[in-house]
């Protein structure tokens, strides 16, 4: 009579020892590699995982960046419109100079308001432009800063309504595309 084999995880019985596959050598482990901080993996996020900020600046945020584009150059062409009236109405002025029934201060007034719209386009032209060129690097200084300007550029334009819906409609453009959670995602997002 004979026993069973005494090892479950021998060779069958009837077969020779060692054969099958060949045993291979053991393999050298590589050294270990530090711990990435929670949420980063080296290469990008882990496959079939959404990324916990986004990679790309979103569309509303694009859309918001060419509305200040466009209303720096729409400022542009303002800015141009107020200095030429400013010339005209100095050239009257001087032209009214000479009569002796002119009251000048009209002139005066004419002349300092054309001043005062020209520093404010200058002003508005600028913050517009360096905000739009900051939107691709730019953290949440930009965003804050933005949203600001789109508030005054809306008050601004309310006060020459007629003339700056345009703005009014683009500031408020603005404003909504920035301050959407696209937006906040993208301007909180970790830079290095």
């Amino acid at each position: 009579m004979s026993y069973p084999n005494q090892n479950p995880y021998g060779p069958p019985p009837g077969q020779q020892p060692g054969y099958g596959y060949p045993q291979q050598p053991p393999q050298p482990q590589q050294p270990q590699q530090p711990m990435a901080p929670y949420g980063a993996y080296p290469g990008g996020p882990m496959p079939g995982m959404q990324a916990p900020y986004p990679t790309v600046m979103p569309g509303s945020v694009k859309a918001a960046r060419a509305m200040l584009f466009v209303l720096s150059g729409l400022n542009l062409i303002g800015l141009v419109l107020a200095v030429v009236g400013l010339g005209g109405v100095s050239k009257a002025s001087h032209d009214a100079a000479s009569s002796p029934y002119s009251d000048m201060s009209a002139f005066a007034v004419g002349k300092g308001l054309l001043i005062v719209a020209i520093v404010i386009i200058v002003v508005f032209t600028g913050a517009a432009i360096t905000l739009a060129a900051q939107f691709g690097n730019g953290g949440k200084g930009v965003r804050v800063g933005t949203i600001v300007f789109g508030v005054g550029n809306i008050l601004v334009s309310l006060g020459s309504f007629p003339l700056g819906l345009v703005h009014t409609v683009l500031g408020i453009l603005v404003l909504v595309f920035v301050s959407k959670d696209e937006g906040n995602a993208w301007f909180s997002r970790p830079r290095y």
